[in-house]
């Protein structure tokens, strides 16, 4: 009989590979990426370009033309991209982040075809109709009125301004007021010059045999031409320090406390990774059992690294009865300092690491989970054998690295903190 009282024993994680990727570069110079499995008859298609946040010349117009390229294009209305999209029972969609747009398909194979002669129009012929661009910046705008007036909206905005600083595009807030004043010439010209598909990594996976080559001759056909970008910008020289935004009205007060943090690329960035599960990232870290379970503070707290192609930062964050921030933050540093002081025990470390490799590995369940992980070795440059490499500094990380490096990377003394509330 089961005796439920007592845990499974641990397996040991076995060595991880991604599958490998067949790379097709274009005629116009982009490349195709495809990554094969026939479980489901369906595949997904992410065509992605060097258009977000940091190539834009005002602030917002990335967001404002990625959200546009569905509200029609030469020959279709919005209505009819939704409706054909809806028909197949597809899914299509495209976000800007900081550094790059994409746009997303999911379909059944065998409608792939049919729909990619849209995608492909949506990408390149985009209309930017002045009806529905009024209407999208209307709705942009009181969303983010509705968001300023939350805690952590605000919090998050004043840690990025100071951490990267308002002469770079991941520090610039949305404005209000210029972006209604953005018009359909802007929006094209943006387009224009950030859209070229020659600069496309696209990315094809799923049930696709049959199809790679129909979708590297829509998208690779035209001239080999770069981007016209405006420059990014320049990174602030970080200072730590301590800001409060007074919201209105707030309850909580949100906390944000970070510092900038080393990129993908440092050769002892998964021991870092480890280190900051340790404090932060997972149910059972420091943080929640201190913050959430001894003092009863907040429902969540998390610390996190975010990974920009320019930048990088560490990110601690929770949202707390607004006389509890003072006592919060002193805790949060209370625990900064004892990762720095005393070494992490065998058994706590143990179970990090399990649940960190278990989580990898759960992770890439799907050949769209396993596209998403490679898809961000080639975004972010990193070496072909990063995952592996991952595995191992994983189980090998010890203790004593670990203080050693929370001694260079975690001192209080180092971070931003900013509070926000009323």
């Amino acid at each position: 009989m089961l005796d439920r009282t007592v845990a499974p024993p641990l397996q040991p994680l076995a060595r991880v590979a991604l599958p490998t990727a067949e790379v097709m570069p274009l005629p116009n110079a982009a490349r195709l990426h495809v990554l094969t499995n026939d479980a489901q008859p369906v595949v997904r298609l992410q065509v992605v370009l060097p258009a977000g946040k940091i190539a834009e010349p005002k602030p917002s117009l990335a967001l404002l033309t990625a959200r546009m390229l569905l509200e029609g294009t030469a020959t279709r209305t919005a209505r009819q991209i939704a409706d054909e999209v809806a028909f197949y029972g597809a899914s299509l969609d495209c976000e800007s982040g900081p550094d790059r747009a994409m746009l997303t398909l999911y379909c059944l194979t065998r409608h792939l075809p049919t729909l990619l002669p849209l995608v492909h129009e949506v990408l390149t012929q985009p209309s930017f109709p002045e009806q529905e661009l009024a209407q999208l910046k209307t709705r942009t705008v009181q969303n983010v009125q509705v968001e300023r007036r939350k805690a952590s909206y605000r919090a998050s905005e004043c840690f990025n301004q100071n951490l990267f600083g308002t002469a770079h595009p991941y520090g610039q807030l949305f404005d209000e007021a210029a972006f209604p004043a953005f018009t359909r010439a802007d929006a094209l010209a943006f387009h224009q010059a950030a859209y070229p598909l020659s600069e496309a990594e696209i990315f094809l996976c799923g049930d696709v045999d049959g199809h790679r080559q129909l979708v590297a001759d829509t998208f690779g056909q035209g001239p080999a031409e770069a981007p016209i970008v405006a420059a990014a910008g320049t990174l602030t020289s970080f200072r730590p320090g301590h800001d409060y935004v007074t919201v209105s009205g707030s309850l909580q007060a949100s906390l944000r406390i970070g510092r900038p943090w080393p990129n993908p690329r440092h050769p002892e960035t998964h021991q870092l990774n480890l280190l900051v599960k340790v404090l932060g990232g997972y149910f059972g870290s420091r943080l929640m059992r201190n913050i959430r379970e001894d003092k009863g503070l907040t429902y969540g707290i998390s610390a996190s690294v975010t990974n920009r192609e320019q930048a990088t930062a560490l990110i601690i964050g929770t949202d707390v009865q607004g006389d509890s921030a003072p006592l919060a933050v002193a805790e949060i540093q209370h625990e900064l300092r004892r990762l720095q002081e005393e070494l992490i025990p065998a058994d706590e470390l143990e179970t990090v690491k399990n649940y960190t490799l278990g989580k990898f590995a759960n992770d890439l369940s799907t050949v769209f989970e396993q596209a998403d992980k490679y898809r961000n070795v080639v975004l972010m440059r990193l070496p072909a054998d990063y995952y592996l490499q991952f595995v191992r500094q994983v189980e090998a990380a010890d203790a004593p690295t670990l203080q050693r490096l929370a001694q260079e990377y975690l001192s209080p003394e180092a971070m931003q903190v900013v509070v926000a509330g009323a």
